[in-house]
């Protein structure tokens, strides 16, 4: 059970058999220290346990070393269990379904409470809270919130279902870093990084999984993790792509090869962008020598420095460019939008920050120098023409947070500017998935002193603060996309008065200073009294007669009835009697 054996090896003479040992034993070498090793023309590798020969098995077996060369490893116990394999069918046996639960049980619940996840105490802790009122680094919902990972030292866990259940785990030692394939590719998808794994030989450095099968589907090598994540994916899951020196490269699923087998050679490319909704990319080059910089959809001169920004459905691209213009030694920051749908539309604004509107054709920019920093609201007409909205001076702000919804956002200043609410310290701002509420933290990552969670309704009402000691983070669930058509929001919206009394009976119930499970308990132990009272009324009726049997007949039951007819007798007794001796007494003397 402590021996491999390893197949489709390269065959070599024996001037070049010490070579080829250097370098495969590279590859079994890391999975436990090897006892013994034969070199025919198959490998035979002792391992010092069967767990470390199983581990070989399962992470080496389809290794491929070269064009020519795919390994296939087996335990060598495993040949007399497929020499006994009868060459007759039989059928499988029916596996049992493994029911992991409704993964989608916090969308069931009544009160349409959202979740999110907590990191206090430096890391050490996490908890999962309902919107009313378990890791060793930090955790991440996926897509759709079906899955909450957890990051361990040797590897990733996935949680679900009402009870948050362990539901996969992926093996990768000293993993730092995490991404999922998008919800519109139902998330099937997980990619981690590990620095610690990566050999020149094997690729682990990055690995992406099958989430359903645990199954690791291909490894990838990586110079710096810097840009996470590495690999950008399309909006529907099919694709994804990565940027190397002067390469896009794009793969497709769920096979992971190279589409068309080949790398597109793009000289000097700096970023790029898939849209969000269709398969397309941008990407852009900077200024060489007389060549302009380029993006695909436009040429620019003087090019330093380029951001790309898709609007939600993808009808539109912003392209933030920090230029140098000629003869001077400043940069000047623009931006150009794109109608993808029709001709482009551009316009020149020196900006801060940039953030479409999740649900429309409006977006803002923060611009003008610190501390006097403006925020401009616009909006993209059908004609392609761009109308200024509104423009708030004196803004003491650097990001911008769009509601899910639209319509209501946040100006924040994080880190780096003084905050006008609740704290100079701000670190993070979030949004939950409906728009409805808000939240507001200063987390132990970034600032050691005034920990704390501040949650708020979207029209700015603090509704509670949270002080966790050495709080970390906080994460919305997501939600997955709505079943509902756009018409039948319409008329959910047209009819929502209907509704009204519901919802407000709800709220005064969740604003009453009693929860509903102290009323609820309340109310179950007054039933429990009247059923308790009714039960000792009904023993004392049953027993009368035997009270007036034992009592001469006098009924004591109504000794205390009929109070107005009695009368009052003052009596007076002698209770105690002591005497005192006289001053003449003998004793005195």
């Amino acid at each position: 059970d402590s021996v491999v054996v390893v197949d489709n090896v390269p065959q070599v003479g024996p001037e070049r058999l010490e070579k080829l040992k250097n370098v495969i034993h590279k590859i079994p070498s890391k999975f436990g220290k090897i006892t013994n090793e034969f070199y025919p023309r198959y490998i035979f590798l002792e391992y010092g346990a069967p767990t470390q020969a199983l581990e070989a098995v399962k992470n080496a077996d389809g290794y491929k070393l070269d064009k020519q060369h795919t390994f296939r490893v087996n335990v060598f116990t495993d040949f007399d269990k497929y020499m006994s394999i009868s060459d007759e069918w039989e059928t499988p046996e029916k596996q049992p379904f493994k029911d992991f639960g409704n993964m989608r049980h916090w969308m069931e619940d009544p009160d349409c409470r959202d979740q999110y996840s907590v990191i206090y105490e430096s890391g050490e802790r996490t908890a999962i809270f309902n919107n009313d009122r378990w890791t060793e680094t930090y955790v991440r919902w996926s897509p759709k919130g079906t899955y909450l990972a957890t990051f361990h030292q040797r590897g990733i866990a996935l949680w679900g279902g009402e009870k948050f259940k362990q539901i996969q785990r992926f093996s990768h030692q000293g993993v730092s870093l995490i991404d999922f394939s998008p919800a519109r590719g139902n998330q099937s998808y997980v990619v981690t990084f590990s620095p610690l794994m990566d050999t020149k030989e094997d690729p682990q450095a990055i690995i992406i999984w099958d989430i359903l099968t645990g199954q690791k589907k291909r490894g990838f090598h990586c110079e710096s993790s810097a840009h996470w994540p590495i690999f950008k994916w399309s909006h529907d899951g099919k694709f994804f792509a990565r940027m190397t020196q002067d390469t896009l490269s794009i793969y497709e699923t769920p096979s992971m090869g190279l589409l068309d087998k080949k790398s597109l050679k793009i000289s000097g490319i700096k970023d790029f962008s898939w849209s969000p909704g269709d398969d397309i990319i941008a990407f852009w080059v900077p200024e060489d020598k007389d060549i302009p910089a380029r993006v695909t959809l436009m040429n620019l001169f003087n090019v330093v420095d380029c951001k790309l920004h898709w609007q939600r459905q993808g009808d539109y691209l912003c392209v933030k460019v920090d230029r140098t213009p000629k003869g001077t030694q400043g940069v000047v920051t623009n931006f150009e939008i794109f109608r993808m749908r029709e001709k482009q539309v551009p316009v020149d604004v020196s900006i801060i920050a940039f953030a479409w509107e999740p649900n429309g054709s409006k977006f803002a920019v923060l611009h003008g120098e610190s501390p006097r920093i403006n925020a401009s609201f616009y909006h993209v007409k059908n004609n392609g023409k761009i109308e200024l909205i509104k423009m708030f001076d004196k803004q003491q702000a650097n990001s911008i947070f769009w509601s899910p919804q639209g319509q209501f956002m946040v100006l924040a200043g994080l880190r780096r500017y003084t905050h006008t609410s609740h704290t100079s310290h701000t670190s993070d701002v979030e949004w939950d998935p409906t728009g409805r509420y808000l939240v507001t933290s200063v987390s132990w990552w970034s600032h050691k002193v005034d920990n704390a969670y501040w949650l708020w309704t979207f029209q700015g009402r603090l509704l509670q603060k949270n002080n966790k000691d050495r709080f970390c983070q906080l994460l919305w669930r997501p939600r997955p996309a709505t079943l509902l058509t756009q018409d039948s929001i319409k008329v959910i919206k047209k009819d929502l008065k209907k509704y009204s009394k519901i919802f407000e009976q709800k709220d005064r119930l969740s604003q009453s200073k009693a929860s509903r499970e102290l009323v609820d308990k309340r109310r179950s132990m007054m039933e429990d009294y009247r059923t308790y009272r009714e039960a000792a009324l009904q023993q004392h009726h049953e027993q009368k007669t035997a009270r007036l049997q034992l009592r001469g007949g006098v009924d004591t039951d109504e000794l205390d009835s009929n109070t107005d007819d009695w009368e009052e007798e003052t009596i007076e007794f002698l209770s105690t009697k002591k005497s005192f001796p006289s001053e003449s007494s003998p004793l005195r003397r």
